[in-house]
């Protein structure tokens, strides 16, 4: 499912100097009706608020107050196996040129100390979520689509999902999540879905980016551009609405973690059997996410593991989760983390990675776990 296009889309308006100059120009000090494509107004000296309306050509209108907005009207619908119509949202720092008012954005994620964020929301019927929006790219970048895209899905109505698949689950800012990962073509994605619907939230931001980059997706020398709030609907969503939302980025430093997750020494070859599952989850023109399912076939315990593999010709792989992959020529080694590393008997573990692509997709012919010849799932 790709969404980014509602970033894509807002393109469009740079080209159309008539909707840019009713999208930006506005300040809102009493309640502002905005039902243009794209059109945005600020509010609280601080904050941007945009309709953007990317999906559809139908109508949508959003009632911007001093402290949020509330979808008022909302023509349009999508399938819930493709993208939503929308992304109206409140945002702090730059999204497409345009920057919220004083924003310290971008700004390195090494420079950043906290981002302290609060967002309170009032849910209805429909087909949405309800999501931040978290952008980050090596550079400095304040127009045109960013590398990396975190969402926190707060709510989710109705048979949608996040891009990509499932990776595992997290604890974060004193909450569980399920974490999908994966790109739209576009950009990276990695998403954190809460269990039940959030209506209100406090935290700190950069304890999602901390996880990002903890994950391999990003460094500490990249950017953070901008942090939005708001819903994607698919179908529905008159009376969704942000009632209040505060951000801010402390600047002062974020030192990451220096140690690196331990792995275990692999047993001998004699004591491993087992079969090796790999699959697409998703292909594009020049590149791809893959998940591969590792399972103990044998009668005895495996107490860390090394997966070995080649990848065909035109595959370098760039970013993986749940395991520590690293790539020599065409040969991949794939290695536990300290939390998935002991595999009693019928156990199994999957781990998943990001790769470019040159040519046509193929899976790798056989693997090795531990020296061992594995069967294929």
């Amino acid at each position: 499912m790709k969404r980014s296009l509602r970033a894509l889309a807002a393109a469009g308006l740079l080209a159309a100097g008539s909707i840019v100059a009713v999208a930006l120009g506005g300040t809102a000090s009493a309640d502002t009706q905005i039902c243009e494509q794209y059109g945005s107004t600020t509010i609280g000296g601080r904050y941007v608020v945009q309709n953007n309306r990317w999906g559809t050509s139908a109508q949508q209108c959003i009632n911007v107050t001093s402290t949020g907005f509330s979808i008022t009207r909302a023509d349009g619908s999508a399938p819930t196996n493709g993208a939503p119509v929308s992304y109206p949202s409140i945002f702090f720092g730059c999204h497409y040129t345009n920057c919220s008012p004083g924003t310290n954005l971008p700004a390195q994620v090494k420079n950043i100390s906290s981002a302290p964020s609060s967002i309170s929301f009032n849910y209805v019927g429909g087909t949405y979520d309800a999501a931040y929006d978290i952008w980050l790219d090596p550079s400095p970048k304040k127009d045109g689509v960013n590398q990396m895209e975190i969402m926190i899905w707060l709510n989710r109505q109705g048979s949608i999902q996040p891009i990509g698949s499932p990776v595992g689950n997290a604890s974060i800012a004193g909450r569980t999540w399920e974490v999908w990962r994966g790109s739209n073509g576009s950009n990276n994605v990695i998403s954190y879905v809460a269990p039940s619907a959030v209506a209100s939230y406090s935290f700190d931001a950069m304890a999602f980016i901390n996880d990002t980059r903890n994950r391999g997706a990003i460094t500490n020398d990249w950017y953070l551009t901008s942090i939005q709030a708001g819903f994607e609907p698919w179908q529905g969503g008159v009376g969704l609405a942000v009632n209040s939302f505060s951000q801010s980025v402390n600047l002062g430093g974020n030192t990451p973690p220096t140690s690196t997750p331990p792995t275990s020494t692999p047993p001998p070859s004699g004591n491993t059997a087992c079969t090796v599952t790999y699959r697409s989850t998703n292909v594009w023109n020049n590149g791809f996410t893959a998940e591969v399912t590792v399972k103990n076939t044998g009668n005895s315990t495996i107490n860390g593991w090394t997966l070995n593999y080649n990848l065909p010709s035109g595959q370098n792989a760039t970013s993986a989760w749940n395991a520590t992959v690293t790539q020599s020529g065409s040969a991949v080694t794939a290695r536990n983390v300290d939390y998935n590393g002991t595999l009693s008997p019928g156990a199994s573990t999957n781990f998943g990675y990001q790769a470019t692509l040159n040519g046509s997709f193929s899976a790798p012919s056989s693997f090795t776990l531990n020296g061992a010849t594995c069967a294929r799932g």
